[in-house]
């Protein structure tokens, strides 16, 4: 199974507002204090069927055969459904195979939002003994991301700041995502050319929160009741009209699971953007910059806060400096 990296670079386990049914920002006063994020969070991902991220033979006592190759199968492929029969994991392909018996059968396959039906016929392996089709394929999707608030009233919280991506930068739509404590164990630093990276550790496989909303804005969901937030900090969040170029913090969690603040630097707003990209921050803290080198995967979602108010979290590293990074307006990550 690949992993999955939540990244913030310019090349992938987590909102005083209150956001009305037409998009738009309601005062309410009663549900004006988040708690503060800044903990790394590991996230598991339904790929929502089976991921097809390779092609391979299959060697049967007549020869070599492709079944998936020849019918046009590609990697990046997701197979959901045989025979009208729903595929949500790994054993529910080979389940289906099985139950061929070699006789052909008919694949739902989805590519870049559109789907097919494609008809193959499973070969029986030399080997082993089972029907396969000549694919290698994963159907959950793990990475490890930084929680940018919890709603106090509701639990809601928002992470990431910008869509849930594979290591080849594609944008994913994913399914069933469940949030897990994660501590960082270690990190690899960043460099000019080269994005760095956290790496983390899930502690247990009980979910501290549920994931229902994956857009271009982060991933979204509800924390469980029985996450301790009597260590949260917690805070206002202001609007980009009040974010001023100058001194600020962001919140990050680089070794173990609690979040530490970091000096940077504001050194543009752009409220005007739609890239997730309102801002642009420098790293000045040079605990941090020892540590990491400045910005690296699997901080993004990290709170900015300045005066003592979240106005937007990290979401993109720059490759040419790893101290500089860019950040979305925390009314922006609301909105979605």
């Amino acid at each position: 199974m690949r992993k999955l990296k939540f990244f913030i670079a310019a090349f992938a386990l987590l909102i005083p507002i209150v956001l009305t049914g037409n998009g738009g920002i309601r005062a309410n006063a009663a549900s004006n204090e988040y708690y503060l994020g800044g903990m790394t969070a590991g996230f598991s991902l339904s790929a929502g069927g089976t991921e097809v991220i390779g092609l391979s033979e299959v060697i049967a006592e007549d020869g070599i055969h492709h079944p998936a190759e020849e019918v046009g199968i590609k990697v990046g492929d997701v197979i959901c459904a045989a025979d009208g029969i729903e595929i949500r994991s790994i054993n529910d392909l080979n389940g289906a195979l099985a139950r061929s018996e070699g006789k052909e059968i008919t694949l739902t396959v989805k590519r870049d939002g559109d789907t097919a039906e494609v008809k193959l016929t499973p070969v029986k392996d030399k080997k082993s003994g089972k029907f396969k089709i000549g694919v290698l394929i994963r159907d959950t999707l793990t990475g490890i991301g930084t929680v940018t608030y919890i709603e106090k009233n509701t639990l809601r919280f928002g992470s990431l700041g910008h869509a849930v991506c594979d290591e080849s930068n594609q944008s994913l739509s994913i399914s069933d995502p469940k949030v897990y404590l994660c501590s960082v164990i270690g990190v690899n630093k960043g460099k000019r050319g080269k994005a760095g990276e956290l790496r983390g550790l899930f502690l247990n496989d009980k979910p501290i929160a549920q994931a229902d909303t994956v857009c271009m804005a982060g991933l979204y969901g509800t924390f469980e009741k029985t996450y301790d937030f009597s260590k949260c900090r917690t805070v206002e969040i202001a609007p980009l009209s009040e974010a001023t170029i100058g001194k600020a913090v962001i919140y990050s969690t680089v070794d173990g699971i609690c979040p530490q603040s970091y000096e940077v630097n504001i050194a543009k707003v752009d409220a005007g953007n739609r890239e997730n990209k309102n801002f642009v921050i420098k790293v000045t803290d040079e605990k941090l910059i020892e540590e990491t080198g400045g910005i690296v995967q699997g901080m993004s979602g990290s709170p900015i806060v300045q005066n003592g108010k979240l106005i937007g979290a990290v979401t993109h590293v720059f490759l040419n400096d790893p101290t500089r990074g860019y950040g979305i307006g925390i009314e922006n990550m609301m909105k979605n």
